[in-house]
């Protein structure tokens, strides 16, 4: 007996894992025309089918925050996805059978239906920029230009003065520490650094450190910028997250999507006129992003800028975007270029 006891355990065991399994394998979503990649001015439509018999009590439909309530087996379903964010999202069924919950799940990619404005540059005044700042966020406060930068050792804090590219005040960040985006929101400095999973916080007026704050999802810090109200935040990936502006926790996310694909490795962004300007890392063009749904409304070609500042060894990528909201003024830069563009848009 001592012998069959344990396979006994362990055969029972299987038996009821399988079970378990076996429930969610018994139900089975299927979509319209059998695509789970739509557009956003279509609607989502399809049904739940039962695979084999079961008193199933109740049926939940959960699609970015949103519950639909009293969805019945085998009768269609529809969701207006108009007022949906864009990109890849979880579609979730929550069954009730018999008092146990089973869920399923697939992804939904929703793409913009139009494709992105292609936009060229002129450049309308050159400015000094120091060379040796490998530019990680830019933004304007007033007629005054601050300006992360980063590397390890080298990752710092400042306050310029653009129109001479002189150096005002330099906060030299812990050798911990690699620099990344910043905004300002309510007389505060916000600073992303890259992997260390924290932020800090400066103030305004006298640029000493206050406080730091934490990440919750976000994989890390690349580019941040704001809209008076939340935070914008990038880490790599294909999602910015939007930060509650008290307390920075990442209440959601949005996915910079074309009528094509969904976009990954935005870098530094800023808040123009209600839309996101965010960098490409790698690339010599930044996108135009809307807050509300991230679709990638316009694409900024900047190629042959990088060719018109000092070439040396260190020098590196397009990042850096500022806007001059009193004048309506829109300033671009890169990691260690000697010159600061103010640029106009237009279109190709």
């Amino acid at each position: 007996m001592r012998i069959f006891k344990p396979l006994a355990i362990i055969f029972l065991t299987l038996v009821l894992f399988s079970c378990d399994e076996d429930l969610s394998n018994d139900f089975k979503i299927v979509f319209e025309n059998d695509s789970k990649t739509v557009k956003v001015s279509e609607v989502l439509r399809g049904s739940i089918k039962a695979l084999k018999d079961h008193v199933v009590n109740s049926i939940e439909i959960k699609f970015q925050n949103k519950s639909i309530q009293d969805v019945q087996l085998s009768e269609d379903f529809s969701i207006d996805l108009s007022q949906m964010k864009l990109g890849d999202h979880e579609f979730q069924v929550i069954l009730d059978i018999e008092g146990e919950k089973v869920k399923l799940s697939e992804t939904i990619k929703i793409l913009n239906t139009k494709r992105p404005q292609v936009y060229t540059y002129e450049i309308v005044n050159t400015y000094p920029h120091d060379i040796n700042a490998y530019t990680q966020g830019l933004e304007f406060h007033g007629d005054t230009l601050y300006e992360s930068t980063g590397q390890r050792g080298e990752s710092s804090l400042r306050k310029v003065e653009y129109t001479t590219g002189d150096v005002l005040k330099k906060v030299e960040l812990d050798p911990f520490y690699f620099g990344e985006g910043l905004t300002i929101l309510d007389g505060k400095i916000y600073q992303l650094t890259w992997q260390a999973q924290e932020g800090l916080i400066y103030d305004l007026k006298t640029m000493d450190l206050l406080s730091k704050f934490p990440y919750n999802e976000s994989k890390e810090g690349w580019g941040l910028c704001n809209d008076g109200k939340h935070l914008y935040k990038s880490d790599g990936t294909d999602k910015i997250w939007i930060l509650n502006a008290e307390s920075l926790e990442e209440e959601f996310y949005l996915q910079p999507t074309t009528n094509k694909a969904v976009l990954n490795q935005m870098n530094e962004l800023e808040w123009v006129e209600g839309k996101i300007y965010a960098n490409t890392y790698q690339k010599d063009g930044v996108v135009i992003i809307n807050p509300e749904n991230g679709a990638v409304e316009g694409v900024v070609d900047f190629r042959g800028l990088r060719d018109k500042v000092k070439q040396h060894s260190n020098l590196d990528v397009l990042n850096g975007i500022a806007y001059h909201k009193d004048s309506q003024r829109l300033f671009v830069t890169g990691k260690n270029w000697n010159k600061l563009f103010e640029v106009r848009l237009k279109k190709k």
